[in-house]
């Protein structure tokens, strides 16, 4: 009797372990039916995403061409963006190559899994969505941050037209209008510093992370920041090119930016619908070092 106490204890410290590793959290509340059969299909999301880190870091194309979905992209922490043709002639490298030990942030929003992995100053984003074939993995992007803090943000300065007023890009329909109107707001209302108004397009669950910052903020963080009136490395960029990806309540926006001073800006941004308004879930910024990053 007294062994099997010893090993539920030793298997109770383990599970403890793992889930101070890996933060699961859901997009919406599940119950009921639906919210098992959510459950299950989250898991197999969760699975894939699993047997994709394995097989990048055995440099198993065979696999990881089977998990990547036609529009997908890969970008380093350097800013260079390849397709997915690129990626399976030649398997990059990942920044984060073993990923025991490092912090795991996991949120479903039914059609799309948003995968967060930090290790330092190195951060990975994997954007998984659901296909008639089953979770294919859409965006992959490394941000590496700063060593220190910025000394000054690169943005649009005192005035915002772009992507304040205006973008080059048109929405395809009313769904895409919404969403690019939010978006427009919140840049609006970082410009201004009016944190109140920004925070009502910012979802609760927040992560930003950027390569001319030397910290991941939340939404509490930037908040923060605004009403001390320090940027950190957050400042609206005018938009370049720009592409939009729909599943059900949830949007990712794939975007170019030159900043006034400094080099272009590789951005994925993810948009989801909560209590009727779109909200920004997570922002991964990464510097471009060298031209030619093209998808």
């Amino acid at each position: 009797m007294r062994r099997v106490f010893t090993y539920a204890v030793v298997f109770g410290l383990f599970c403890a372990a793992v889930l101070a590793a890996r933060v699961k959290v859901s997009g919406a509340p599940l119950g009921g039916v639906d919210g098992n059969a959510a459950a299950i299909d989250e898991n197999a999301a969760l699975q894939s995403d699993r047997t994709f880190a394995q097989a990048i870091a055995k440099g198993d194309a065979i696999t990881v061409g089977k998990l990547l979905d036609a529009a997908f992209t890969w970008t380093d922490s350097s800013g260079m963006t390849l397709t997915r043709a690129q990626v399976l002639a030649k398997i990059p490298a990942p920044a984060i190559i073993d990923e025991s030990g490092t912090q795991i942030t996991q949120r479903n929003y039914g059609q799309l899994e948003s995968v967060q992995i930090r290790k330092g100053r190195d951060n990975t984003l994997r954007i998984w969505v659901k296909r008639p074939p089953g979770w294919r993995l859409l965006v992959y992007q490394e941000t590496r941050l700063l060593d220190a803090a910025p000394a000054a943000a690169a943005g649009t300065g005192k005035t915002c037209e772009n992507p304040c007023k205006t973008m080059p890009y048109t929405p395809k329909d009313t769904k895409e209008q919404e969403v690019l109107k939010s978006f427009m707001a919140l840049q609006t209302a970082t410009v201004l510093h009016d944190s109140a108004t920004w925070g009502k397009y910012v979802a609760d669950e927040f992560a930003a992370a950027n390569s001319n910052s030397n910290q991941v903020l939340d939404k509490p963080g930037r908040m923060a920041d605004l009403e001390r009136s320090k940027m950190a490395g957050y400042s609206p960029m005018p938009v370049v090119s720009m592409r939009l990806y729909e599943f059900g309540d949830a949007f990712v926006l794939v975007s170019r930016h030159q900043p006034e001073r400094g080099k272009p800006v590789h951005i994925t941004r993810l948009w989801i619908k909560r209590g009727g308004r779109w909200q920004e879930a997570a922002s991964y910024q990464t510097r471009i070092e060298a031209d030619g990053s093209k998808p």
